[in-house]
């Protein structure tokens, strides 16, 4: 008895060694042997310059430059194209979580899907990163404790163009806005910004999303006499608006066009002919600084194209989700949002950035206006500085902790 009891002391003791021995490898672990990340936005429609491919070329960019891996397993970007449709993205996001092990997805253009794909990941007990959309319930009303909005928001764009133009004398505005979540929450936004600052709203008119034709509403616009006329759209629908303007003489007859979700992939689709002297909010500019410049020229070599702040938020967002599964050692949603929710952002594109309790990353926001064509120099020239929004201002005060989601 003697014998076997020291025998069976032996054994547990080699066993509970061995057990420490290795929890530093167990601990340090994925939870399918691969870290997947979903970029899921609109590819063919009215935003696939807007984010499209190009987002998904900057999260692979992130993957690669991370090493290709994370504790030691890969890490594979799989993309799709939700057509600006909040039933196919829930559809293709429940697909990824469910049969194909998607630990995460990202960018996400289009408020209305989403919403739907973040109110899916909550259920789910997955993390979306939202990059492309910008309406500001996705860290309000509808937040989720797994879910992040980086890039921007409705908030950052009304208090830097809204407000910029009403200070300049655009006292008076009149909107055109898209007819759907993130047009009505960026009229709101901006309405709320150009009435504090002693401005008035006349009016509105709702446009369908990916409409080709806005005389109807480009005439009720002219007709109002707002001194400024704001686009709440965004992608195609910007573009089509400003070219139609122009051909309704409505700049030419005194009243001014406010882009409220501009973009440089926009600026240089319209072209500086036709978008110069706009009055336009990012959160990135790839000709700031040597960082921006560093990234943007390496983008160039693999798209042929400088990137928005789309675009170098998806690599943004993706290269903080990757530091916050090697922080945790594991791919576990909760230990990675609590990582996303406590890492400060300190990259190229979100310098000091923090991430407040219901997921909004804070940086600094640009106002900038569109250079004419004789200002610009070299390719891709196309912004002008105006002033420096330090990211607390452009976004607000902190939400109150979102770990209802209410």
């Amino acid at each position: 008895m003697k014998g076997t009891a020291t025998g069976f002391k032996r054994a547990l003791r080699i066993s509970l060694l061995s057990a420490i021995a290795a929890a530093p490898a167990m601990a340090q672990e994925a939870s399918d042997g691969v870290v997947k990340i979903g970029i899921l936005n609109d590819q063919s429609g009215v935003y696939a310059d807007f984010g499209g491919k190009w987002s998904v070329e900057a999260a692979k960019m992130a993957a690669e430059d991370f090493g290709g891996e994370v504790l030691g397993v890969p890490v594979q970007i799989i993309d799709a194209d939700h057509q600006n449709k909040p039933d196919i993205a829930s559809n293709i996001a429940r697909q990824w979580y469910d049969t194909e092990q998607v630990d995460a997805i990202m960018e996400l253009t289009t408020s209305s899907v989403a919403l739907a794909v973040q109110g899916l990941s909550k259920e789910k007990g997955k993390i979306d990163i939202v990059v492309g959309a910008a309406t500001t319930k996705l860290t309000g009303d509808q937040c989720s404790p797994y879910g992040f909005h980086w890039a921007y928001n409705t908030r950052s764009l009304a208090v830097g163009t809204g407000g910029a133009l009403v200070e300049a004398g655009g006292d008076t505005w009149f909107f055109l806005t898209a007819d759907y979540a993130f047009g009505y929450q960026l009229e709101k936004d901006t309405g709320d910004v150009v009435k504090a600052k002693g401005g008035k709203v006349l009016g509105s008119v709702r446009h369908p999303l990916s409409t080709t034709d806005f005389s109807s509403f480009l005439l009720q616009a002219q007709a109002s006499g707002a001194k400024v006329i704001g686009l709440a759209n965004a992608g195609l629908d910007t573009n089509n608006a400003i070219k139609q303007a122009s051909e309704f003489g409505i700049v030419q007859g005194g009243q001014r066009l406010a882009a409220l979700l501009f973009t440089l992939a926009e600026v240089h689709g319209l072209g500086l002919d036709a978008a110069q002297g706009l009055t336009l909010t990012e959160g990135y500019y790839w000709d700031l600084d040597d960082d921006n410049r560093a990234f943007a020229e390496r983008f160039m070599k693999r798209t042929g194209r400088m990137p928005n702040m789309i675009q170098a938020g998806t690599y943004s967002a993706v290269t903080q989700y990757l530091k916050a599964v090697k922080a945790a050692g594991t791919d576990a949603t909760e230990a990675v949002a609590k990582g996303l929710h406590e890492m400060p952002v300190d990259d190229f594109f979100g310098k000091g950035g923090k991430v407040q309790p219901t997921g909004r990353m804070v940086h600094d926001m640009y106002l900038f206006e569109v250079k004419k064509p004789d200002e610009s120099t070299k390719d891709w020239d196309y912004y002008k500085l105006i002033s420096t929004i330090p990211g607390d201002e452009a976004y607000g005060p902190p939400s109150p902790d979102c770990k209802t989601g209410q």
